[in-house]
């Protein structure tokens, strides 16, 4: 008798304890966001990167950022600095269309390795600061983002910085944040739907992550606040660091050993 995840991943190629854990994985992603306020997006897409391969992984984690951070910016749209959208729009409409002609025609092999790094560049490296942003600045900021989405994905630490340099409270810094990687995502699927990429057989994945996502969020809003932070985030990068390490070795082993 078929199952009923059976019929979830059937076209997708997945198994389904593979289905079972990402939507697993999307709900602690969204409980760690919420209680620690970083690291569960570059968990979920370290997970993915295992399971998934490069040229699926991105769009679909797209989709997936794409309803997170378009429910945060509408929920804060108040505090939207929308005098630098028109900016960032540019910029990311001139990344998107260069990283969409590049990710194309580059091999697995090296956009597993880019992953790896990326996903320890956000564990280790400090948090970049920046000082006299300015409204054009973003032009700058939203190519080098959507360029670089194309590729690994969760830009929003390469972002971050600059939003929270203009931000004057909490309230703009997410909902602005929120509301510049909603562009991005959106004109990234954009660009992996012209290149054809077929978005079908993954909507129930897609969508049981959303859900799960948010069932995440709700739950750590409620229940983890009281954690230790020093302890939760030592065990996270711990597990990030493996994590990396695994998707740079398998790129190394397929490369250079066949």
């Amino acid at each position: 008798m078929v199952s009923f995840i059976e019929l979830l991943v059937n076209g997708t190629g997945m198994a389904d304890w593979e289905f079972t854990l990402l939507c697993a994985v999307s709900f602690l992603g969204s409980l760690i966001t919420t209680s620690v306020g970083v690291g569960g997006g570059t968990l979920t897409l370290a997970t993915m990167a295992l399971l998934l391969p490069p040229a699926i992984l991105i769009p679909i984690h797209g989709v997936v950022q794409l309803g997170s951070n378009f429910g945060r910016a509408l929920l804060l749209n108040r505090g939207v600095i929308r005098e630098i959208i028109p900016a960032f729009l540019v910029g990311t409409i001139i990344g998107a269309i260069v990283g969409g002609q590049v990710v194309v025609a580059l091999p697995v092999e090296i956009l597993q390795i880019i992953l790896s790094i990326f996903i320890l560049y956000t564990v280790w490296v400090p948090a970049l600061k920046a000082y006299a942003v300015k409204k054009f600045t973003f032009v700058g900021i939203g190519a080098i983002g959507a360029f670089t989405t194309m590729f690994v994905g969760a830009t929003g630490p390469l972002i971050a910085p600059f939003v929270i340099a203009i931000g004057k409270d909490r309230k703009q810094i997410v909902g602005t944040h929120a509301g510049l990687m909603t562009i991005q995502h959106s004109f990234k699927l954009i660009v992996f739907g012209l290149i054809g990429f077929n978005f079908g057989p993954y909507l129930p994945l897609i969508i049981s992550l959303i859900i799960f996502g948010f069932i995440g969020t709700y739950i750590g809003k409620l229940a983890l606040n009281r954690l230790p932070e020093h302890i939760f985030r030592g065990a996270l990068k711990s597990v990030l660091t493996v994590m990396a390490l695994k998707l740079f070795y398998d790129a190394f082993a397929s490369w250079f050993l066949g």
